[in-house]
């Protein structure tokens, strides 16, 4: 069973948001900053000194940059992204890979980190784009598509078809490493925590200045004057990720034309569609990241057939009209 709510909208973005956990005198820990090309917020409650853990937080992001950052010219991808093929991946790179391979085998292609070349095309990515992505270039593009052409060997190295196949896990490797900071807290005995790095987020036991399992909030853009959600969920031990069209996009100066960062891999199409945003509860932060790119290209039917097929995620997506409306639709055991 699905639920579904229409509204009146002139435009829509979407802020997640931690509801009930406002840091007091004896409430909890705060460690927040920038890393992954964006911001982050760390909260728990442990007794040990903040400097240290703060050390561990630092060095997991240093190793996760050094083995997926695309925006790194010595990363490790970077380097089998340039056609280096002696490059032996470290255990987080496989981790990303099993799970890549995973999800695009179960979305039937729709998430694809091979669609790293079109993604430097349209201008979304760390190398020069294109400055008009015409049909031929868009073939030629899709010719380097696919991540059937891509396999992790037994000795760690990454084979490719061609040597110029662009792989890109930005739309893993948030949530991965919200899932590696997480555990990294559960080893330091830290039970109650909340990890959230751009939007993405993974929460642990309850929280401390509620006593209750920590809330999250889909906010609502269009509010004027106090703050109003357009709805809340009970993350207890869960992960949430979020991916929409409504912010990150490009207009092409010359044709007015409206590009979004969610590209099809089997079109190589970037144009919007009606689903603004996709919001998807899973066990893990990295499995709910990777789904809601997905979900983002998926046919809104089809999506909820998946979604209904598999017990351990749930969605939520705000899809769009022409009519300047929104459809709030979620899937059956979304709260």
């Amino acid at each position: 069973m699905w639920s579904t709510l229409t509204v009146s909208k002139r435009w829509i973005s979407l802020l997640i948001l931690v509801v009930g956990c406002q840091q007091q005198s004896s409430g909890p820990q705060k460690i927040s900053g920038y890393a992954l090309g964006t911001t982050y917020n760390i909260q728990f409650v442990s007794t040990m000194e903040q400097q240290i853990i703060q050390k561990g937080i630092d060095s997991l992001f240093g190793v996760v940059n050094q083995s997926m950052s695309t925006y790194l010219p010595d990363s490790d991808i970077s380097k089998i992204n340039r056609g280096d093929s002696t490059v032996v991946v470290d255990t987080h790179f496989k981790a990303v890979f099993q799970k890549a391979t995973e999800v695009w085998k179960a979305s039937e292609g729709y998430f694809d980190p091979t669609v790293g070349a079109l993604v430097n095309a349209y201008g979304f990515g760390p190398e020069k784009r294109l400055l008009e992505v015409r049909p031929y270039q868009k073939d030629s593009l899709l010719v380097l598509t696919g991540w059937q052409k891509v396999q992790l060997l037994p000795s760690g190295r990454i084979k490719k078809k061609a040597s110029n196949i662009y792989i890109d896990f930005n739309s893993l490797a948030k949530g991965y490493t919200v899932d590696l900071i997480g555990a990294h807290l559960s080893t330091l005995g830290i039970k109650d925590y909340m990890v959230e790095i751009g939007g993405e987020i993974v929460a642990k036991g309850t929280s401390p200045t509620s006593g209750k399992p920590w809330k999250i909030a889909i906010d609502n853009p269009q509010q004027l004057g106090d703050r109003t959600f357009i709805t809340t969920r009970i993350l207890t031990d869960q992960a949430i990720a979020t991916s929409g069209n409504y912010r990150k996009y490009r207009i092409d100066p010359e044709t007015g034309q409206r590009f979004v960062h969610s590209i099809n891999p089997k079109t190589g199409d970037a144009r919007k569609t009606t689903i603004l945003s996709v919001s998807v509860l899973a066990p893990d932060c990295m499995t709910a990241d990777a789904w809601a790119t997905a979900l983002m290209l998926i046919p809104l039917d089809h999506s909820k057939e998946i979604i209904a097929n598999n017990p351990t995620l749930e969605a939520y997506w705000i899809v769009g009209s022409e009519e300047n409306e929104i459809q709030l639709v979620a899937s059956e055991n979304w709260k």
